[in-house]
């Protein structure tokens, strides 16, 4: 027996139903209700607050978007994506993924996913369709609270990993147990998994989502897969973190998304024949170079994300194009000509899916409308490159160019800009008044 959709069989002995939506920095809020409930969740009868979307990063009330009109109710509504089984809960649940709307039945822009709809639909209205992918890089570590994250043991030799080994086969076969579990819920869940390998630090890895063409799917896909990640970890006493930089001497997690665009007959429109690739391509490039400094914030929304910006470490911290590039914020791969598309560098792993891809689909967009045209493209160190503009390198001025921004105004539903810049404005306040360790080391005695 299955719901009036086909998304959970009660044959499962399902007992719970988890009713979640993504809030602005990209974690899933909502409530739980019985199974036998599941028929008015599925109809939009399941009713949260606005205010969820909009709380900090600790889950505490953001004053000016939650009280301003009366911390008022919104319409649930299934994204259209099945309900999944959860791992680690103490009775059978799944998971309803839902967006919310308002009582006029008109899409929140608080709530991130409806900004991606929203800029997804105006490639549409050009006859184009956006084929996305992402590569999600994670830390397995051994953590307890209070402590500093510890490497994880090898499961099979029982040793910890004591050393940063990029594309280890050994590390890959020590962990392919995690690896086999993360693969199988991931088919479950229909996640198209591509390839995993050991990345640079230690413990760290990166699995790769394949195409598809629906923006939608492929953030919903990215917020599931650390769901996983996170889950299956838990199981063997381990915790994923995709922390932008968990580690101040190791490899900051990244979030690179792949783009290109379909025309109406399937063509890829970034694809002419030629090494350089098409015109649209260029163009596409420009706009993402002109939006790149106005949307970092988008792109690393958390005072952590800014210790990845490390000269050296391959993650950009300057606005810059190249061809097989990979110091580059915003690199073409080569190959196949068929297959020409973009790879956007700039983000962590920290970062909301659904406004990280809307923000590469803005920039895209902008570049396209406008037929803005790119600079040359840079083959060496964009390091070393003093003529290059730096993307803001602290949470604050990137906070303020965000909010300061007119091109942001022009690109993005003023719902989502007012939200975001109130929950980073909390946040920002709150680290503000925390004093480190490190600081009365420093200074307690001596000054």
């Amino acid at each position: 027996m299955t719901t009036t959709n086909g998304m959970v069989e009660s044959a499962n002995n399902t007992e719970y139903v988890y009713i979640a939506a993504g809030d602005i920095n990209g974690l899933l809020r909502g409530k739980r209700i019985p199974f036998n409930q599941m028929d008015k969740a599925e109809s939009g009868g399941v009713r949260l607050p606005l205010s969820i979307l909009g709380v900090d990063i600790w889950g505490a009330d953001v004053i000016e978007s939650s009280q301003s009109n009366g911390d008022i109710d919104a319409i649930a509504r299934p994204t259209g994506r099945a309900a999944y089984p959860l791992l680690n809960t103490s009775s059978p649940s799944s998971l309803l993924p839902v967006w919310l709307y308002t009582e006029d039945n008109e899409p929140y822009y608080g709530d991130a996913r409806h900004v991606l709809d929203y800029i997804s639909k105006r490639f549409k209205e050009l006859g184009l369709t956006p084929v996305m992918a992402t590569e999600l890089e994670f830390y397995l570590v051994d953590y307890t609270e209070g402590e500093t994250p510890k490497p994880p043991i090898r499961p099979k030799s029982g040793l910890r990993l004591n050393k940063t080994s990029i594309l280890s086969i050994n590390d890959l076969l020590q962990f392919d147990e995690f690896l086999d579990e993360i693969y199988a819920q991931c088919e479950k869940l229909d996640i198209p998994v591509d390839a995993a390998l050991a990345e640079n630090g230690c413990g760290q890895f990166e699995i790769n989502l394949l195409h598809v063409d629906d923006p939608l799917k492929a953030a919903d896909d990215a917020i599931l897969f650390k769901q996983v990640v996170k889950s299956v970890a838990a199981r063997r006493k381990l915790t994923a973190t995709f922390m932008a930089k968990p580690f101040g001497t190791q490899s900051g997690n990244g979030f690179h998304v792949h783009c290109s665009l379909l025309d109406k007959d399937s063509n890829n429109v970034f694809d002419d024949g030629t090494e350089a690739g098409s015109d649209m391509l260029r163009h596409a490039v420009a706009g993402l170079l002109a939006t790149m400094s106005d949307c970092t914030l988008l792109f690393a929304p958390h005072v952590n994300s800014y210790r990845r910006f490390t000269p050296g470490t391959l993650a950009p911290n300057n606005v810059s194009w190249g061809y097989e590039n990979r110091t580059a914020a915003v690199r073409i791969p080569g190959g196949d000509t068929k297959a020409r598309r973009i790879e956007h560098r700039v983000s962590g792993a920290d970062a909301n899916p659904y406004l990280v891809c809307s923000a590469v689909l803005a920039g895209m967009l902008y570049g396209i409308e406008n037929k803005l045209e790119a600079p040359e493209p840079i083959n060496s160190i964009t390091y070393d490159e003093a003529n290059l503009k730096t993307l803001p390198l602290d949470w604050l001025s990137a906070i303020r160019e965000f909010e300061n921004s007119d091109l942001i105004d022009s690109l993005f539903p003023t719902e989502m800009i007012e939200l975001l810049t109130a929950v980073k404005k909390q946040e920002a306040k709150r680290f503000a008044l925390q004093v480190t360790n490190l600081e009365y080391l420093t200074y307690l005695q001596d000054v």
